[in-house]
């Protein structure tokens, strides 16, 4: 079912209650970032969940301090507003171990304005005994309190019967499978992605700040482009490993470079004052490898004078890929539409079937265009070419001995592939196997020297 069919469930709290361990928990997954560091959680993360048969979407949110003035806590509370109008039901999580709270007492009130039903849980109540520690959040004037741990499951079944109950009603049948392209936004901390998905959607859907590293979580969220439904994925920062190990921003490096692995495009979003470093060609063949279709994204050239040329240069010669490199500007819209049109055409290339006719016409010119190499006084003959595959595409050349194959042509004629059938970002699989001996394995699998484009 679309998330966006799912009734939602905010999951609301002060700071450092177990919001996301408790959502992790209660969906069965390890989507939501938690620690020890309290404030781990800042923009809203909408996580699937099912109980019963019935499906809904948990909505994690950051720890909400009314008190706080500042800027960034200020934006986080806005997040956990707009979850708040969004939802059909809300999930209270409070500390139980800690009593109730004055932060508690001014959240609760808030919520007794609220038309939609609210469900408090008395959370790390991890021993069987400590469960009487619920009973002092009756004075929240929200109903009876549910004592759970997130951290080892205690009571979150009875807790899922009332979040589903609460729901029911707004319950739908699941929709089928679309063919939504995924595209996850990635990139270093502070080139302005962030601010990019906002300037996609047209609304503060997440948290932007000077600071680098203010996104920790990958957050999903749907579009229609065209008529065709699209997934953005925003991710954190992407940082050599050695840099965030045993640090928070580990775990939301992880889960950027999964949102990578999920994704039918990406966006590698680089600064465009700093043009393409050798960080953001990392950063895309990461994308490569996970076998996602890539296009580079000079954001910020509103304020500056980088050479357009030099940087696609750069990317030809060191991005076995070959992706496009396009200009944006999130603060003043240039090309923010145009993006997200390239983004669902380049998916829709992944996704191509070439016929074999076709194919081998290609080969054909190929071979006059450039004559295959010679090894040894053998010279290699490529026989026909066939498409094994789509998403990402898979090529099987059959030739007279994959040994004569040198690194050279296979550049040649896999650089003639993409220019031919547009695939300039789309990851190639390109076997090459020996006509004569594919009928000799026992196996009846052909022999294959196999290339990652």
């Amino acid at each position: 079912m679309s998330s966006a069919l799912r009734p939602k469930v905010a999951v609301i709290g002060y700071p450092n209650v177990g919001k996301s361990t408790l959502v992790n928990r209660l969906s069965g997954t390890r989507e939501a970032v938690t620690h020890a560091q309290p404030g781990v959680t800042r923009d809203r993360k909408e996580v699937p969940a099912e109980w019963n048969g019935v499906e809904l979407t948990l909505v994690d949110t950051g720890g909400v301090d009314l008190s706080e003035r500042e800027s960034l806590p200020r934006q986080v509370q806005d997040q956990a507003r707009f979850a708040l109008e969004d939802a059909t039901a809300v999930l209270l999580v409070v500390d139980a171990t800690a009593g109730l709270r004055p932060g508690d007492a001014e959240l609760a009130e808030l919520l007794r304005r609220s038309p939609v039903p609210t469900i408090v849980a008395a959370n790390k109540l991890d021993r069987g005994e400590d469960a009487p520690l619920a009973a002092e959040f009756h004075g929240l004037g929200l109903g009876e309190p549910m004592p759970v741990s997130g951290a080892h499951g205690t009571g979150t079944g009875d807790l899922l019967d009332r979040l589903v109950e609460a729901v029911r009603e707004h319950a739908v049948p699941p929709a089928p499978e679309s063919d939504a392209v995924s595209v996850a936004v990635i990139g270093r901390p502070n080139v302005g992605k962030s601010s990019l998905v906002n300037a996609f959607l047209g609304q503060e859907r997440v948290i932007v700040d000077e600071r680098a590293g203010t996104t920790r979580d990958s957050i999903d969220t749907r579009i229609d482009v065209d008529g065709r439904e699209m997934v953005l994925v925003d991710t954190a920062g992407l940082r050599r490993t050695s840099k965030v190990a045993g640090t928070v921003d580990y775990y939301a490096q992880l889960r950027s470079e999964r949102a990578a692995e999920r994704a039918d495009v990406a966006l590698v979003v680089c600064d465009a004052q700093d043009g393409v470093t050798s960080e953001d060609l990392r950063i895309a063949d990461l994308a490569m490898r996970n076998d996602c279709a890539t296009l580079i994204v000079l954001n910020k050239w509103d304020v500056t004078a980088t050479d357009l040329e030099d940087a696609k240069a750069r990317v030809a010669t060191k991005l076995r890929l070959r992706p496009r490199v396009l200009t944006a500007s999130a603060i003043s819209g240039r090309n923010v539409t145009r993006l997200l049109v390239e983004a669902v055409t380049l998916a829709d290339r992944a996704r191509t079937r070439i016929e074999t006719a076709e194919l081998n016409r290609f080969v054909s010119e190929v071979q006059s265009q450039r004559q295959p190499p010679a090894v040894r006084s053998r010279r290699l003959r490529i026989f026909y070419a066939t498409q094994v595959q789509a998403g990402p595409p898979r090529f099987r050349v059959y030739v007279n001995d994959r040994g004569l194959i040198v690194r050279d042509y296979a550049y040649f004629f896999e650089n003639r592939l993409r220019e031919r059938y547009r695939f300039e970002g789309v990851p190639l699989v390109i076997d090459y196997v020996d006509r004569q001996r594919r009928d000799r394995r026992p196996s009846g699998r052909p022999a294959g020297a196999r290339g990652r484009a």
